[in-house]
Order: structure tokens, then sequence, then C-alpha cells
């Protein structure tokens, strides 16, 4: 997994209070950027970034509810720290409905909100390695042709290749050889990792055994 310095983005329209929640995470060893408006973040963040967001609820122009909502519209996915000096229940039931991990009203507890950012600052480490193994996931089943793909759902589903090649009116040494192409093309060395490599890619291409098979999408037969 490639590595990057976990960073925690203020976005606080009030000079002091940036500089002071500033100055406070750094003091536990964690990178700060600080930003004065909602479009300022927006303007500086790079989507893929590992970190948290530490994030105003009342802010002019963009909200903090109004970013969340705009992060949430262009698929980036950060952990967010609500922070406010003027939080009602329904302001915090939208933040956790969009799934802010915490709602925490000033004068902020200090402690809470060190141990909310280190929750955030794994999520957001485990959800770039979930995205970079389904992206290899990905890059695997491109390799594949679609016949190939066929026969891989088929070897998942217990068939031996004689029952796979009446079932695919095909000759066994034929599926013998999608199969050693698959063991090539995949990278695994035994079966069990090419069952392991195929729940991966129903999970990475968001299907379910029961719903139309990720092996009918692009591929081509060959």
């Amino acid at each position: 997994m490639k590595y990057m310095m976990p960073t925690v983005f203020i976005v606080d329209d009030d000079p002091a209070v940036r500089d002071s929640l500033a100055l406070l995470i750094m003091a536990q060893g964690m990178r700060t950027v600080t930003f004065a408006s909602a479009m300022e973040f927006l303007e500086g963040y790079t989507e893929g970034e590992v970190g948290c967001l530490v994030l105003d609820i009342r802010m002019p122009q963009i909200t903090g509810l109004a970013l969340q909502e705009k992060l949430v519209e262009r698929g980036l996915s950060i952990p967010i720290v609500f922070i406010t000096g003027h939080g009602d229940i329904e302001q915090c039931r939208r933040a956790f409905q969009s799934g802010a991990i915490d709602f925490l009203t000033k004068p902020i507890d200090q402690n809470r909100l060190i141990d909310s950012l280190r929750k955030g600052i794994r999520m957001s480490i485990d959800q770039l390695q979930q995205d970079e193994e389904t992206q290899e996931v990905m890059n695997q089943l491109d390799r594949i042709s679609g016949r190939e793909r066929e026969v891989l759902e088929l070897v998942a589903d217990g068939l031996s290749s004689k029952e796979i090649a009446r079932q695919l009116d095909l000759s066994p040494r034929t599926i013998e050889v999608h199969r050693a192409n698959l063991f090539s093309k995949l990278g695994v060395d035994s079966l069990a990792d090419l069952i392991r490599f195929y729940l991966k890619a129903l999970e990475a291409t968001g299907k379910k055994r029961s719903e139309e098979s990720f092996l009918n999408e692009t591929a081509p037969r060959q």
C-alpha cells in the first residue's frame, strides 16, 4: 500500500479557532492544514489524501453540512468530525446520517477530539487500502477473457472440468487450458486461492452470486 502522511484538515471561518485547533492537534504529532472556508477546502483538497476533516457547522456561503453533502455527491470519502457552538439535534442527525464520525460542541473536549481524529485517520487508511485492493482485483479481471470468467464462476460453483465442458459445450481439454490461464493471469497457485479471488471479485464489482454475473460485463470471449 502506498503511504502518505495523514493530515487533519481544519475548516473554520474563525481564525482564532483554526489556530488553537491546529496547535492542539500538532502537539499530538499530527499534521494539519487549515482553511477559512468550505470553498477553500474544496479547491485545496486532493482526492485520496489520507486524513480526517474537522469541520465547523456554521460558516458563511457554504455551511459545514452543505460541504459534507458536496463531498458525498462527488464521491469523496473523508471522515468528518463536526464542531459547533450552536448545534442542535437535527443538525447532529443530518451529520451522522451522512457519515460523520463525531459531533462536538464548543468548548471542545480535547481528549474526545483527539480520540475521534485518530479513529478517523485509521478509517481513512483502511479505506485507502480497501480501494487499492479493489482496484487490483479489477485490474486482474481485465486480464482474463469472458470465457475464462465463465470458467472461473463455474469452478467456484464446484464443477469439475468435465461438468464445465458439458455446460459450455466445450472439450475438457479446452477447459483445462482456460483453468491454467486463470491460474497464470491471476497469479494464484491453488484452487483455494482461485476461489478467494472469485469472492473478492464479487465484492469489488458489487455483485452477489444470485445476481447477474460480473462475468457478463465487458471482457471479450476467447
